[in-house]
């Protein structure tokens, strides 16, 4: 069959427009480029001024295949200020300065990327990166808070080495988990969170048997990072509370990592406040020992073995939708909780799912069952939704990624019932 006949190949690839802003993480997005143009996109490059000093036109120019310019007056035949915006699918700017958030916010149209912004009619996503004290300012925070509110996804920097000897955050995201987020951006996710704060727990924690052993269980942490990369995707500032989590950071996620039950619940209850949604993915400990050796616990030659006493730790879960009720000003937000769960001889795994959503007081409960090694520390889930009005959302197994749409799905519905 003729290349021109066949109706696969003559579909048109989707355009990105890769803006890049003038940070010394510009060579940066030489990377995100490659992991666009390798998935297929048809990827122009849009460079400030500023950018081009740190990478110049000719890198950008031979990865694209395609010029690369800051300038409006280049090709003005063509209008590319209008153009390219008008005919993006997406429109994504990283590294994105506090100079650049700054234009962008105000509606400046000083150069090509700023005029691309302004008549995209496309998603946008914008990475920043920055010192700390500027991503911490008040003028950059407003800056964001006006574009987030004109429902542009923006990351969260990561947390890290920055210039020179500073560490804090304002470090441009890893490439690839951006690059994750707009594919799922392009993929058609929806931006029905835009303005949500939300909250995740993620991992699972450890107690202490003493300085070099713990109780603890196997979750990977990977689907409460997945529901984490969904929910900024889909516009929601996120905040990821991650238990011993050894993953990638999600892009544009702000992270604070705990080890324990009780650290858990002490940042968790403090994240909430505020927050429109809460996901406690988290494995928590439902036991820890009842004390922890200040040295390590030896093994002699009488053959005894020591006995652990065991009490119970607080249920986080609980605690929240308690402190839910108990505050006005929270009273909108909506909690969803997990069980992972193995049936047995009285019950299956929705029965105990159901026990629990009565016991626990959340409003939707994400159940799956963790026999024979199912879930845990695996790329694939298979999940049912139990909600507080008695409904049942039966989800077919899927990777997280899309396990986690579902959920973010079935929570969209809550917050948009009146």
């Amino acid at each position: 069959m003729n290349h021109r006949d066949d109706p696969v190949a003559n579909v048109r690839p989707q355009r990105v427009v890769l803006g890049v802003g003038g940070g010394i993480a510009a060579y940066k997005a030489a990377e995100l480029l490659r992991r666009f143009t390798e998935a297929g996109y048809d990827v122009t490059v849009v460079p400030t001024r500023a950018a081009l000093k740190f990478v110049g036109e000719a890198t950008w120019s031979a990865l694209s295949g395609k010029p690369a310019t800051a300038e409006v007056w280049d090709d003005v035949h063509d209008v590319p200020h209008v153009r390219l915006g008008q005919e993006a699918d997406l429109v994504v700017v990283a590294p994105a300065t506090a100079d650049l958030l700054a234009r962008a916010a105000s509606g400046l149209a000083d150069d090509l990327l700023a005029n691309v912004l302004l008549t995209a009619r496309c998603p946008i996503v914008m990475a920043p990166a920055m010192h700390t004290e500027m991503w911490e300012h008040p003028a950059t925070r407003a800056n964001v808070a006006t574009l987030r509110a004109r429902g542009i996804v923006v990351l969260d920097p990561a947390v890290g080495r920055l210039t020179g000897a500073d560490t804090g955050p304002g470090r441009l995201p890893d490439p690839d988990a951006i690059a994750q987020v707009c594919f799922a951006v392009l993929a058609g996710q929806p931006r029905d969170l835009a303005g949500c704060r939300v909250v995740v727990s993620a991992g699972g924690t450890q107690e202490p048997l003493d300085p070099v052993r713990f109780l603890g269980n196997r979750s990977s942490g990977k689907q409460g990072y997945a529901l984490a990369s969904a929910a900024a995707a889909r516009g929601a500032a996120v905040v990821v509370v991650a238990a011993n989590v050894a993953l990638d950071d999600p892009a544009g996620c702000t992270i604070v990592r705990v080890s324990t039950a009780e650290e858990l619940r002490v940042v968790m209850l403090a994240q909430a406040v505020g927050a429109d949604v809460v996901v406690m993915a988290a494995a928590v400990a439902d036991f820890r020992p009842a004390q922890s050796a200040a040295h390590k616990i030896k093994k002699d030659d009488s053959g005894s073995v020591p006995v652990i006493e065991l009490e119970r730790t607080a249920d986080v879960l609980a605690e929240l939708v308690q402190v839910r009720a108990a505050s006005a000003s929270n009273a909108a937000q909506l909690i969803v909780g997990f069980a992972a769960e193995t049936g047995d001889e009285s019950n299956s795994v929705i029965d105990h799912g159901w026990v629990k959503l009565r016991r626990k007081g959340c409003d939707l409960l994400v159940v799956n069952d963790v026999s024979e090694g199912r879930a845990f520390g695996t790329d694939t889930n298979e999940v049912t939704i139990l909600t507080r009005t008695g409904a049942t959302i039966e989800v077919p197994p899927g990777s997280k990624s899309e396990i986690s749409s579902a959920i973010w799905d079935a929570v969209s519905a809550v917050l948009a019932t009146p």
